[in-house]
């Protein structure tokens, strides 16, 4: 698609209701390697692909001990609970909205290429979306800009492009590639903490996003 716009979306906690698994998930992988961390933590960080998120909630000796296993564990725990991440309210809504709009619908996720292809197929959306990220895109996730850089790059005649996202995460690796973002409040951030992150606009739901597109930036 040749779109003026395109809309980069977060896939976890934006389109699809998964934080909660994720951090569980986390919780369990780290409990084997004897790491107690709250979920509560675990769950502030969600938003950070694995490469990140060990250190920033276990700290630097646990990535440099049980780092890819850590992952690994993580990847075989959300497994078990994936198939009870359900589309949030108002995803296939949206994305039908923004298809009639001409933007060129880029998901910009680092969850595995396994992951992406398993929610496309439970978003219902495929010919909805223009293209994706996985994992295999990029050597370092959000909050650094790299999944952003690489949405862009399957977008390429794009003459803007916005992020939709969920988390601080979201907005900081969004900024740092030189773009705004919409945040939704279905990841488990309150207002206040994504508008103060440098939200552009935030918004309860998707179904709220979608009646109200003319009063964001991507309109």
């Amino acid at each position: 698609m040749t779109a003026d716009i395109a809309v980069l979306l977060d896939l976890d906690g934006t389109l699809v209701d998964a934080n909660y698994q994720h951090a569980l998930a986390w919780f369990r992988a780290l409990r084997r390697c004897g790491i107690v961390v709250p979920i509560w933590r675990i769950h502030r960080h969600i938003g950070m692909g694995g490469d990140q998120l060990v250190a920033a909630v276990a700290g630097d000796e646990a990535e440099r001990r049980f780092g890819d296993e850590l992952r690994d564990s993580q990847h075989q725990e959300f497994l078990r609970m994936r198939d009870e991440c359900e589309p949030l309210e108002g995803a296939l809504e949206l994305l039908e909205e923004l298809h009639e709009r001409a933007v060129a619908v880029v998901l910009a996720s680092s969850a595995s290429q396994d992951d992406v292809e398993h929610f496309l197929g439970v978003l219902g959306a495929g010919d909805r979306i223009s293209a994706w990220t996985t994992s295999d895109d990029v050597e370092r996730t959000k909050p650094h800009p790299d999944i952003v850089h690489a949405a862009l790059e399957k977008a390429p005649n794009a003459k803007r492009a916005v992020m939709i996202g969920d988390s601080r995460w979201d907005v900081e690796a969004a900024a740092k590639a030189g773009l705004q973002t919409i945040c939704v409040l279905t990841g488990g951030w309150s207002k206040q903490e994504l508008t103060a992150s440098g939200a552009s606009s935030v918004f309860e739901s998707l179904v709220e996003l979608r009646h109200r597109l003319d009063e964001t930036p991507i309109a």
